[in-house]
């Protein structure tokens, strides 16, 4: 483990050596992030810490977990969670939960947790180690918990985040912890084509500018994971794992459906390339297939998922929604891309309220046709390839509403979340506090103040909040209003008017997706790079829809509405997916 830390470390002080290794004439950009920033060449890069809003908020000042300002411990993530969080599932009406899901794949393309897959075990058999990791930071379970207490649970597993500390001693030389992020800050599908070089030849078939994939019945998917029994929980030797450039792939079908999509819709647009030009090579057909693939990804980001969530009219008026049939090139070299910890384990996580734990399953015709349990499916997607599950889940989770992103948490991601072959699993909100915790991001009200509302000084301040029930259950379990957990309080905002965010979440939010777009030298809006777009070509690129890139990706089905995101009715029907706008290779 240390010999990787101190790769990592080096990485972060090698500024001066990775600028004189950028070539600022390449039209394309490095698989690892680097160099995308020319004067701040790491800005942005894998394996470097998670940016920062406001400095870090941790127990002894540097790297311990955050404490209550008062010196106590905070109150149990686990206790918050059954406490102030329901299990009412209440659906969105106007959305489907592809939206969420496609929400999995933004957070997941801009942020990897360094040290999220190291075989550390806090907790066995629901009761805590012996002899714990010095990362271990489990979550208490009490005799008394309603759900947990039968299976004998007493803690949840938790490993801290790899951070720029010695991991082996703890030693930070008197500076604050940060956190590692493992991925890429950029929107940049690094997730489909991997943080690295290395980790990318691995994934390339180098033949037609093509990814790897394997046929199988007549259609490609991803190439098996050499890694199986460890990246995947197998109940057969036959059972399915996929190698792809995030090992978070496999974690449940839909996400995995979505990895698909786009590793296929890269060597769709391969193909038709190697038609058109034939005298390019495999790496100018690669490159140039990637490019229009992340392009088309940003575009759907920002001008078909974003709005929903953000309002486009408050994306209009902070620049990241701009209605322009020519270039934006918002590009600034003094905007830092860098992911946000505050938005990756703190904000951005208001999504996992909108998880259901049951998955329809859908006809060509939308009827549903069944259901899976997710837990029933967690890394080990074979359902996919079998019985017509690909194409019958992609019907279905553009025809099932998502959650409701509010107060309430579905049972089977509450206290059965990776339960496996085991009755009980663990507690996703409750992890997401705790996590919060481990990053040592700030209380709610530090945020608050940061985004213009002031800073509380008692309870009844907190004027944003939902009502007056809600903060006296916040007084009763908190000591002061600094102690308050951003991932909690963020649930009790009233949204913004024409928006799905309190302002707290929304200001993080919005804050984080303009600096990933201004920061992105290579957007593909910006017509000041090296082989920029033409306008041609920017303008077939905003015919990218996720409705028309799931047709194209999924064999079987052959009809979607226009807005996969929102829900079929009469101004979004259910439409022959020959009818939808499609990008044009030929203006390559």
């Amino acid at each position: 483990m240390w010999v990787l830390f101190e790769a990592i470390i080096l990485a972060t002080l090698s500024v001066r050596s990775v600028l004189t290794a950028c070539d600022a004439t390449t039209p394309y950009r490095t698989f690892d992030g680097s160099c995308n920033n020319l004067q701040n060449p790491t800005w942005g890069k894998a394996n470097t810490p998670f940016g920062r809003l406001i400095k870090a908020d941790y127990g002894d000042g540097i790297s311990t977990p955050r404490r209550s300002c008062t010196g106590f411990e905070l109150p149990s993530a686990r206790m918050l969670s059954l406490e102030m969080f329901n299990e009412q599932n209440i659906v969105d009406p106007s959305t489907t939960l592809v939206s969420m899901q496609f929400g999995q794949i933004v957070a997941h393309d801009m942020g990897l947790r360094a040290g999220s897959f190291d075989s550390v075990a806090c907790c066995q058999n629901g009761r805590v180690v012996s002899r714990p990791d010095r990362r271990c930071y489990p979550i208490p379970v009490t005799s008394k918990d309603p759900v947990l207490a039968a299976g004998g649970i007493k803690c949840l597993d938790v490993v801290r985040t790899l951070n720029t500390c010695d991991p082996n001693g703890g030693n930070c030389a008197g500076k604050q912890a940060q956190q590692l992020n493992a991925a890429t800050s950029f929107l940049d599908l690094s997730l489909v084509y991997g943080n690295s070089e290395q980790q990318n030849s691995q994934l390339r078939a180098f033949v037609g500018g093509r990814m790897k994939v394997e046929n199988r019945n007549g259609t490609d998917w991803p190439p098996r994971n050499p890694q199986s029994s460890s990246a995947c929980t197998l109940n057969l030797a036959t059972d399915t794992c996929y190698l792809t450039g995030d090992e978070r792939s496999n974690s449940n079908p839909e996400l995995t459906i979505l990895h698909i999509v786009f590793l296929r819709e890269h060597n769709r647009i391969a193909q038709q390339l190697c038609k058109l030009r034939p005298l390019w090579n495999d790496e100018k057909v690669f490159q140039e297939a990637r490019r229009i693939n992340i392009a088309q990804y940003q575009h759907i980001v920002y001008y078909e998922w974003l709005p929903y969530f953000l309002g486009p009219d408050q994306m209009v008026q902070r620049g990241l929604l701009v209605r322009s049939r020519a270039y934006v090139n918002d590009y600034s070299s003094t905007v830092n891309p860098t992911t946000l910890n505050s938005h990756a384990n703190g904000a951005f996580r208001y999504f996992h309220s909108a998880i259901l734990g049951r998955l329809s399953l859908a006809q060509e015709s939308r009827t549903f046709a069944g259901a899976l349990n997710i837990n029933d499916h967690m890394f080990n997607p074979t359902v996919l390839e079998r019985n017509d599950g690909y194409s019958m889940l992609t019907r279905g989770m553009t025809t099932q509403p998502m959650g409701r992103t509010d107060l309430s948490f579905d049972p089977e991601i509450r206290h059965f979340l990776f339960r496996f072959r085991d009755r009980f699993g663990t507690d996703l909100k409750a992890l997401d506090i705790q996590r919060s915790r481990d990053h040592g991001i700030a209380g709610f009200n530090a945020f608050r103040q940061y985004c213009g509302l002031g800073r509380a000084n008692r309870w009844e301040d907190f004027t944003e909040l939902r009502g007056p029930m809600d903060i006296q259950l916040l007084n009763t379990l908190y000591r002061t209003v600094d102690d308050v957990d951003l991932p909690v309080a963020e649930f009790f905002e009233r949204n913004l008017p024409g928006t799905q965010a309190g302002p707290t979440y929304h200001c993080i939010m919005m804050e984080q997706f303009m600096r990933t777009r201004r920061g992105d030298r290579f957007f593909f809006e910006n017509g000041n790079t090296p082989g920029a777009f033409t306008p041609s070509q920017l303008n077939e690129i905003r015919k990218a829809s996720m409705a028309r890139l799931l047709c194209d990706n999924s064999p079987g089905v052959s009809q979607m509405q226009p807005r996969a995101f929102q829900q079929i009715m009469g101004v979004n029907p259910l439409l022959s997916c020959r009818t939808l706008p499609a990008l044009d290779v030929r203006f390559w």
